[in-house]
């Protein structure tokens, strides 16, 4: 996916990552958000390039990512929750490659294992293939 969004257009996977650029203002040393009439041409594209990366998530998603992403405002919020969901919190990832790494220490074939099971076991420890 992240390939996809960049080849599209690398400011929308900037967007993706890192969130759009609001429009603000500065009166007086304080910033705030620009009113949609004060809008420029590159706020406008700044926006719009938030909604397009978006679109390109919702039609890459299944229903249920769907339902999930459906009440995000920005695409970095859909990312972001996306992530976690496929990926998980850094401490879930740890503690996967934690099992993972146990499992392939103690892997052996069994006496009632073929040759093509074992190896089916094998590859799905080592992360080159997902079980049915």
């Amino acid at each position: 996916m992240t390939i996809f969004l960049q080849s599209l257009d690398y400011q929308i996977w900037h967007i993706v990552v890192n969130g759009p650029r609001m429009p603000t203002r500065t009166i007086e040393g304080v910033v705030s958000l620009k009113p949609e009439n004060e809008f420029n041409d590159n706020d406008f594209k700044m926006l719009q390039l938030n909604s397009k990366a978006k679109h390109v998530l919702f039609c890459a998603v299944g229903p249920n990512e769907f339902n999930r992403i459906s009440s995000c405002d920005t695409a970095k919020e859909m990312w972001d929750l996306l992530e976690v969901t496929y990926e998980g919190t850094n401490q879930v990832k740890e503690s996967k490659i934690s099992m993972l790494v146990h499992e392939y220490e103690l892997f052996l074939m069994h006496d009632d294992e073929s040759i093509s099971d074992m190896f089916t076991h094998f590859t799905i420890i080592v992360g080159l293939c997902h079980p049915d």
